[in-house]
């Protein structure tokens, strides 16, 4: 039975390409071309593919976003013409990245070295959690909502919680799950609006109303939603540094 591919990329001649490189392959099926990460989330679930090619700077979400709010991620050759974003975590993460324009010879390359790879799940949650992202995942987190992808703009983030393996990020109205660390957010997210209270919480400060003794020597963060957030000790002291009281 053939293995399945799937093309992501918002550029028909780049998917036009990968495609007919392929052919040469008679154990591979194309099974789904789509031009963003909305068409590539859904091909994905449909068809649970061997293998997708991914470009990465695309319209409405780019491919790092998409691959997050996957629950299962497939093997993934990197198509790019960004040669920036951090190739030394392609090499050591993905099945391998190819850099646009690429020839016939390299992209042979890719296949071989795909086909002799035996696991890639955990190199892509590698690449995922410590690349250098794009300017706009600063400003936003995409989520999956049942079978709906969300843009959250991270101003309406109130504050994000650890949860097991995940975390949960509350806005006024709901919250959402992300397989993400704390610390990812931590780095990530603007320091100057979203604090570490705790190893279990990171607050938006425009969210903060007063903190709160709780007990002796320990204190809470009281938020407008009326949400009270443990302070750790260092916590404490970087807070009331932060706030100049």
């Amino acid at each position: 039975m053939a293995k399945k591919i799937v093309i992501i990329d918002d550029e028909p001649l780049a998917r036009t390409i990968v495609a007919e490189y392929l052919q040469a392959h008679s154990d591979l099926e194309v099974v789904a071309e789509c031009n963003n990460g909305y068409e590539g989330v859904k091909a994905i679930m449909q068809h649970k593919p061997d293998l997708i090619f991914l470009d990465i700077q695309m319209p409405k979400i780019n491919g790092f976003e998409m691959l997050e709010i996957l629950d299962e991620r497939p093997p993934v050759i990197f198509t790019t013409a960004f040669d920036e974003y951090a190739i030394k975590a392609f090499e050591a993460n993905a099945v391998d990245y190819l850099l646009k324009p690429f020839d016939k010879n390299r992209f042979e390359g890719a296949i071989k070295k795909w086909k002799e790879q035996k696991s890639h799940e955990k190199g892509i949650d590698a690449l995922i959690e410590n690349t250098n992202k794009q300017p706009e995942e600063k400003n936003r987190i995409v989520v999956r909502n049942g079978g709906d992808i969300q843009i959250v703009p991270t101003n309406e983030i109130v504050y994000i919680e650890a949860y097991d393996d995940y975390v949960k990020i509350f806005t006024r109205d709901t919250y959402y799950l992300k397989k993400k660390t704390m610390n990812y957010y931590e780095e990530t997210l603007d320091p100057s609006v979203f604090f570490r209270t705790h190893r279990s919480f990171i607050i938006n400060l425009q969210q903060l109303t007063r903190i709160e003794p709780l007990e002796k020597n320990t204190y809470v963060a009281l938020l407008k939603s009326g949400k009270k957030v443990p302070l750790s000790r260092s916590g404490y002291a970087k807070i009331k540094e932060l706030l100049g009281i």
